[in-house]
C-alpha cells in the first residue's frame, strides 16, 4: 500500500512541460499530413485497360486547356474518355484542399453541358466553403475568441469522383462534394450518360415504361423489411418527409453487373444516421 501511495503522489507531481500543447498541435498535424500522403499515393481510379491521366495544378485556378491538351489518353472507350481534369492538394489560409474533377472529352453537346454542369458546382462549393469559414473565423473571435484558443483549427474541403461502370458507348459515375470542420456535410451528383446516343440516360431506359411501380415496390419493401427488423425509427413516416415515390429528379447509377441503384442523400427520408442511402432495383436483365 506504501509503495502505491507512494507512486501516486509520483504522478500527482510530475511537471506537464509548458510546451506540451503545441507538440500534440504538432503531431495532430503531421499525423493528418501523412494519412493525406498515404491517401494521395493510393491507386484512385481502377481501370482494366486504360491508362489514367493525372494533372496536378499548382492553385485552384482549373484549366480546361490543359485537360483537352491531355485528351489523346483514351480511357473509357472509343467514343468518349473520362479524364481527372484537376487533382490537387494544398492548403491555404486554415483551409486544406483534396480536389479531384473528372471531365467528359467528346465531341457533341452532352460532354460540353456536363462539363460545364461539373464546372459550375466545383466553383459553386468552392466559394461557399470559403465564405463559411470566413464567416466562422470572424464569429468566433468576434464573441471573444482568442488566437490560442483558436489554435490549429481547419476546414477540409473535398471533391471527388467515382466510376460506377463503363461500356464502348456510356459511362455512370458519382462526383463528390464534402467539408469536414465544426461539422461534416456530403452532397452527390450522379451521371449516366449514353455518348453512341448523345444523351442523358433515365431510369426508364433500364427500367422499362413502368420503372416508377418498379422502384416503388423495391424501395418500400427494403424499408418494410427494415421495419421489421426494428430500424423503423431510421425511416421517417411518408407523411413526415419520408419515401413516396420516386420520380424523374431521383439520382441513381448503374453498377458493373447493370443493376440500377437508386440514391438519396442524407437526411432526406430518413435520419441522418442512416447517411445516403441506397437500394438495388431488380429487372429482368439482371
Amino acid at each position: 500500500m506504501d509503495e502505491f501511495k507512494q507512486a501516486k503522489e509520483a504522478y500527482d507531481n510530475i511537471t506537464i512541460p509548458p510546451e506540451l500543447p503545441e507538440r500534440v498541435q504538432e503531431g495532430i498535424r503531421m499525423g493528418k499530413a501523412q494519412y493525406r500522403s498515404r491517401r494521395n499515393r493510393t491507386i484512385r481510379r481502377w481501370m482494366t485497360a486504360a491508362a489514367c491521366i493525372c494533372l496536378v495544378l499548382a492553385g485552384l485556378n482549373l484549366s480546361p486547356t490543359l485537360a483537352r491538351a491531355a485528351a489523346n489518353v483514351p480511357v473509357l472507350g472509343e467514343l468518349f474518355q473520362v479524364l481527372t481534369f484537376a487533382d490537387y492538394n494544398k492548403s491555404a489560409d486554415g483551409i486544406d484542399y483534396d480536389v479531384y474533377v473528372p471531365e467528359v472529352a467528346t465531341e457533341g453537346a452532352l460532354a460540353e453541358k456536363v462539363n460545364a454542369l461539373i464546372q459550375e458546382k466545383v466553383e459553386q462549393h468552392l466559394a461557399k466553403a470559403q465564405q463559411d469559414w470566413d464567416d466562422y473565423r470572424e464569429a468566433f473571435f468576434a464573441t471573444g475568441g482568442t488566437e490560442e484558443e483558436w489554435g490549429g483549427r481547419e476546414m477540409d474541403v473535398i471533391i471527388d469522383y467515382e466510376i460506377k461502370s463503363q461500356t464502348e458507348e456510356r459511362v455512370s459515375f458519382m462526383v463528390s462534394f464534402a467539408k469536414e470542420w465544426v461539422s461534416s456535410n456530403e452532397e452527390r451528383y450522379y451521371y449516366n450518360l449514353d455518348f453512341a446516343k448523345n444523351r442523358d440516360l433515365t431510369l426508364r431506359d433500364f427500367l422499362g415504361d413502368d420503372w416508377v411501380a418498379v422502384c416503388n415496390a423495391a424501395i418500400q419493401k427494403e424499408i418494410d423489411e427494415s421495419a421489421y427488423a426494428g430500424d423503423s425509427s431510421s425511416f421517417f413516416a411518408p407523411d413526415k418527409g419520408g419515401f413516396t415515390t420516386v420520380d424523374e429528379s431521383t439520382a441513381f447509377y448503374v453498377r458493373e453487373d447493370g443493376a440500377v441503384v437508386v440514391c438519396f442523400p442524407k437526411y432526406s427520408i430518413a435520419a441522418g444516421t442512416a447517411g445516403n442511402l441506397e437500394f438495388v432495383i431488380p429487372s429482368s436483365e439482371n
